[in-house]
């Protein structure tokens, strides 16, 4: 189970919060119906799904919907229930979307403003399987930063690449990077996989495997493969965002570096 510190959630939340809203607030209308590189979603369609997940946290019923059956960036139950959210949105204007992002937004603050440490360290289910309520809200924090990208990208308004959220959302890749690695990529037993992120979110991650894959503080030891990649690209990457992996370096074992990097888009 996994204790995050409330306050610094809750503090990285209203930060992606603000970023969202005021991102979205200041597009002209036809901007709304920009394509972006979450598959299948235009920029009010990530403005929608905020709003359906936010709303599925304060416990409001779903819309009834009928989607179809072969929508191909809808892959499993999760992402049947945020397409729901999704169609339910598309004929209404912008306006109107900005209206409820907002508003539930402001409900969700006052949520979660009434939740302690002990309610954050409290079982719960979260888009990563059975885990704290605390994880989930990290998740939610890198989700919402994640598509505040989506629609950056689309608009051609880049920032917010620095501060809480972004960092949260890093922590939040980290702690699933091992899945990647040795599930995905099939790391072998005794290498050691050393990511660094350069540029505005530069970091160090290291995973180490031994009976599974892990994130450690530091490898014990030379790494069998070094990924050098600018920090936003590899959570576009790792978010399956069609960011060009021939951007990442590879030093070292050439072939499990390749497998890693072909892995990386494991996000919902």
């Amino acid at each position: 189970m996994t204790v995050v510190d409330r306050d610094r959630v809750v503090a990285a939340l209203d930060e992606a919060f603000d970023a969202f809203v005021d991102l979205v607030a200041d597009l002209a209308p036809e901007e709304w119906d920009a394509p972006t590189a979450c598959p299948g979603w235009s920029v009010k369609d990530n403005a929608s799904h905020v709003i359906g997940t936010e709303s599925i946290l304060l416990g409001r019923p779903q819309p009834e919907v009928d989607l179809p059956e072969d929508l191909p960036h809808v892959r499993n139950d999760i992402g049947r229930i945020n397409e729901v959210w999704v169609q339910s949105y598309r004929p209404r204007p912008p306006a109107e979307v900005l209206a409820d992002l907002r508003e539930v937004v402001a409900e969700r603050r006052a949520a979660l403003a009434g939740m302690d440490q002990e309610a954050f360290d409290q079982e719960s289910f979260t888009p990563a399987g059975p885990d704290t309520y605390g994880r989930f809200m990290r998740i939610r924090v890198m989700d919402i930063w994640m598509h505040e990208q989506d629609v950056r990208e689309a608009v051609g308004r880049p920032g917010h690449v620095a501060g809480l959220a972004p960092e949260l959302a890093l922590d939040e890749i980290t702690a699933a990077i091992g899945y990647v690695v040795g599930k995905r990529a099939g790391a072998p037993a005794g290498s050691g996989v050393r990511f660094e992120l350069t540029g505005p979110m530069a970091r160090r991650i290291d995973v180490e495997v031994t009976d599974r894959a892990r994130p450690v503080e530091q490898l014990d030891g030379e790494p069998t493969v070094t990924l050098t990649v600018p920090g936003l690209h590899f959570t576009r990457l790792c978010g399956g965002r069609g960011a060009d992996p021939g951007a990442v370096e590879i030093a070292g074992d050439e072939a499990l570096g390749r497998a890693v990097v072909d892995n990386l888009a494991f996000m919902i």
